[in-house]
């Protein structure tokens, strides 16, 4: 499904999955100045659940930008998508060019230090599709990404998601595994995450 001129890449040694990781697919410089710039410019916003009856802030910030009318629910929030920026597209072309696939959204998270986090999912919302494609690229601190199959406990991995790196969760990963991003005690400087997606129309 690869193609284009860059290094192959690793591919993570995980049953019942298709993940391949890019550990330099940007450049240092280039993850420098997309991360200045979209920490600026990108509309974030802290978004609430409701847990136990209270509500609790998610810990870290969020935003969505798509194609018009691609809005994007999970954990009981619902994003309506911003219009892409320049920069997003031309991001976005990029990451294409390695997927082989066209995406019509983006979901970013920024994690400001070390006790931001997402805890354990699998991104399989009925919008995504059956066997979606999850490209997943990082901008700022290096930050630790852990999986975990669904049925075996025992099977877990991790990988650091370094500045520039891409990760790409293809074929029947979200039915099989969840991922998240632990909090973490060591001193960390804010992380940028870009999850490009498609969402299906119904």
């Amino acid at each position: 499904m690869l193609k284009g001129k860059y290094r192959m890449p690793q591919t993570l040694d995980m049953p019942d999955a298709e993940v391949l990781f890019y550990a330099d697919f940007f450049s240092i410089e280039e993850s420098k100045s997309y991360f200045e710039i979209l920490h600026k410019t990108i509309e974030w916003q802290q978004s609430e659940v409701n847990m136990f009856g209270k509500s609790i802030k998610v810990p870290r910030l969020t935003a969505w930008y798509g194609d018009e009318g691609n809005s994007y629910s999970y954990s009981g929030i619902t994003h309506h998508p911003h219009t892409w920026t320049a920069k997003l597209q031309a991001i976005k072309t990029k990451v294409e060019s390695v997927a082989d696939i066209t995406f019509n959204s983006v979901l970013l998270n920024l994690y400001r230090d070390g006790a931001d986090s997402v805890g354990w999912h699998s991104d399989d919302e009925p919008e995504l599709g059956e066997n979606p494609v999850i490209a997943s690229l990082s901008f700022g601190d290096t930050r630790q990404f852990q999986f975990k199959h669904k049925d075996d406990d025992s099977k877990r991995l991790s990988i650091d998601l370094t500045p520039g790196s891409l990760l790409l969760m293809c074929g029947a990963t979200q039915h099989h595994w969840k991922h998240r991003i632990p909090k973490t005690k060591k001193e960390k400087s804010p992380r940028m995450n870009l999850t490009f997606r498609v969402i299906s129309k119904p």
